[in-house]
């Protein structure tokens, strides 16, 4: 499990960020100056409102404070790498969520070491791990934002070759990603059967409300249906692998997944679960 946490995951992570920066072009950063409202709403969506109802959702079911402090770590982290592929296949603005999965990939590394200290004093008063912002902030640019500029690096002026890895880097940051969510709840098996049931709905209402908000703030705002589409995936869509990640790096003890990575780890699976059918719904309403 040593090995897991401290090479295995890092490297996962790292692979998925790789590939995420493979197929980002220097036109996705400038489609922001292009599409700036839509981009706004969207990352309003991924910034703001995932955390607003992650918070509310933590206190109503009234989880446990480790959990709660995994569910926050989860709403804090960027969309991920698989929402690109479900936007396409639910036939929304493919460009847009892209350009977002990128730029708040990018950001996240700011945002989420000051919040997770936040969330893990709010929900854990004294027993909160000591969560060192500047190291966990390194941490993550080291295994996300240079794996993700090292990508674009790779595409932008070697783009033959970027083409031709990028259907096996993405197949290789899928076995791993599968890998790591079995190995957070194989790790947590005990403490996921014991709060199943609080866990659980607690996810799936996540799933259900962001998918609802995002399609939602897309239509208030007056976007297209296609926009609108890539937001509702995009707030929906997490990167379970980085929550698992980062709720290993602030556990004081790293000798296994902690109850920190749990949520990350069940959403990573019940994401799809609930995504899926609204993507085959988008899609049939497009076609």
């Amino acid at each position: 499990m040593d090995s897991l946490i401290t090479v295995f995951l890092p490297l996962a992570l790292a692979v998925i960020m790789f590939s995420l920066g493979l197929g980002l072009t220097v036109a996705d950063f400038a489609r922001v100056a292009a599409q700036p409202k839509a981009f706004g709403i969207g990352a309003f969506s991924q910034l703001v409102t995932i955390p607003a109802v992650a918070f509310l959702i933590a206190t109503a079911f009234g989880l446990p404070p480790e959990l709660a402090v995994g569910l926050m770590i989860l709403s804090l982290c960027p969309g991920g790498v698989t929402s690109n592929i479900l936007t396409k296949l639910a036939r929304g603005d493919l460009a847009l969520s892209i350009t977002l999965t990128g730029i708040i990939s990018l950001v996240a590394v700011f945002t989420m070491p000051p919040l997770v200290a936040f969330f893990a004093r709010h929900f854990m008063g004294l027993d909160a791990p000591p969560v060192d912002v500047t190291r966990l902030g390194i941490s993550m640019f080291l295994i996300t934002a240079a794996p993700v500029v090292i990508g674009v690096l790779v595409r932008r002026f070697a783009e033959g070759m970027a083409l031709a890895i990028e259907p096996f880097v993405e197949k290789l940051a899928l076995v791993l990603f599968v890998i790591v969510v079995v190995g957070a709840l194989a790790a947590n098996w005990s403490l996921f059967v014991a709060n199943l049931a609080v866990l659980a709905p607690s996810l799936i209402v996540l799933n259900l409300a962001l998918l609802a908000i995002g399609l939602g703030l897309g239509r208030v705002f007056a976007l297209g249906p296609a926009q609108s589409t890539a937001i509702a995936i995009e707030t929906d869509i997490q990167n379970a692998t980085l929550g698992i990640t980062v709720g290993s790096l602030i556990a004081e003890q790293a000798s296994a997944l902690p109850p920190f990575s749990l949520p990350s780890g069940v959403y990573g699976i019940t994401m799809y679960l609930v995504t899926i059918p609204f993507v085959l719904w988008r899609r049939r309403m497009m076609g």
